[in-house]
């Protein structure tokens, strides 16, 4: 079902343009979410198989965990071992509903505070005709946006789906452990979209023989992971490209440079995983292939008016300068450092408490003011 509804026309394209064929193309409409819930189907299968779950007899049960409101279109990948217990029996008390309403709130605010405005300048740049054409800082700006707009998307919505979870007495795992925080792009892909890397790692990485195997067939192994990872978040290209960028990247570190890494100041190993990450977000972002690499020749080939900002762009920049800020110290644990650091509990909580009812507020305005700007993992 996977494959029809999200492969059949990425496989006829290609297979038309290597044969010289013209096999039409239907009008095949991607259900929402549907990555996440076959996964979650999957897991459910593959766990009963090997012995690990029971068999759900309850088709009331079975049904709630496929159809899990809270995380069915965007996640994170629940897998049945996690709730099964919950599914069954589990308690709704009123503090675990004030945390879920908290938690929904944080997740609320990251996407429309801080999300879809660095969306605008995304969208506004990288979705243009003539982005190639744009100088390198230009392109900078909005990738880093990008960069920030993709992280308080997906990680937002995350929250939001762990905080209805709490409400209706699920636990769901964590999805995001700042993952822009990471000094090595092991440790980021520890960090991002934790239920995906590890559904990947426990069914298809290890059953496939993990790194307990000779060092030619590990690198198969991590190829066909990151393969799938790729193509996992779309039938196009980039994604595929996307994926064995991250592949090279891997087993470049694994072999030998972790040696290397570890004897840098942390700085030069932050600064070093975040540009990778933000070239991989623009091989993510970027479908176009030929737009692609244009992108990376006008970046990495030093020209005249590279470094050019022009008035409308600097005045348009200059406007979310506060959410590119407000992005920078939400992507670290600064919050919840400051949290650790307030030692009366009641001053604590009544300010935790109001800052969540002004995050809440200033939603309720961004909405009214803004136009629709749907979750980006909505697509997956």
């Amino acid at each position: 079902m996977l494959v029809i509804f999200k492969y059949f026309n990425f496989l006829i394209n290609n297979i038309n343009a290597l044969l010289n064929l013209n096999f039409s193309i239907k009008n095949i409409i991607l259900p929402i979410g549907i990555s996440f819930y076959t996964f979650q189907i999957l897991s459910y299968v593959i766990d009963v198989y090997r012995g690990k779950v029971k068999v759900q007899k309850n088709i009331i049960l079975l049904g709630t965990y496929i159809a899990l409101f809270p995380q069915l279109i965007a996640g994170p990948i629940v897998r049945y071992s996690t709730i099964e217990e919950q599914l069954a029996h589990r308690t709704i008390t009123f503090d675990k509903f004030t945390i879920g309403v908290k938690r929904f709130i944080i997740g609320l605010g990251k996407k429309i505070i801080i999300a879809n405005n660095m969306a605008m300048i995304a969208d506004t740049i990288l979705n243009s005709n003539n982005v190639s054409e744009y100088s390198f800082i230009i392109v900078l700006i909005s990738l880093l946006a990008y960069t920030f707009q993709i992280y308080f998307d997906f990680s937002g919505y995350s929250d939001m789906a762990i905080g209805l979870g709490h409400m209706f007495g699920f636990d769901f795992l964590e999805n995001f452990d700042y993952p822009y925080k990471s000094l090595s792009i092991t440790e980021f892909w520890r960090r991002w979209h934790i239920s995906l890397s590890t559904w990947f790692k426990d069914y298809v990485y290890i059953p496939l023989g993990g790194n307990r195997c000779k060092k030619v067939r590990w690198i198969f192994n991590l190829f066909v992971v990151w393969l799938l990872t790729g193509l996992w978040h779309g039938a196009s290209w980039n994604f595929i490209l996307w994926g064995l960028y991250y592949f090279i990247i891997l087993l470049i570190e694994k072999l030998f440079l972790h040696k290397l890494l570890d004897k840098l100041p942390k700085l030069l190993r932050w600064m070093y995983a975040f540009i990778l990450i933000n070239i991989g977000w623009l091989i993510f972002r970027i479908e176009d292939i030929n737009t692609l690499f244009t992108l990376f020749k006008n970046i990495f080939t030093f020209k005249q008016g590279n470094f050019y900002l022009d008035l409308a762009h600097n005045y348009y920049l200059l406007n979310y300068v506060p959410y590119f800020l407000l992005a920078a110290l939400g992507s670290f644990p600064i919050f919840k450092w400051l949290g650790r650091k307030l030692k009366n509990d009641v001053v604590k909580t009544i300010l935790s408490d109001m800052a969540l009812l002004i995050v809440l507020g200033l939603c309720i305005v961004f909405l009214i003011n803004s136009s629709y700007n749907p979750f980006i993992y909505f697509r997956f």
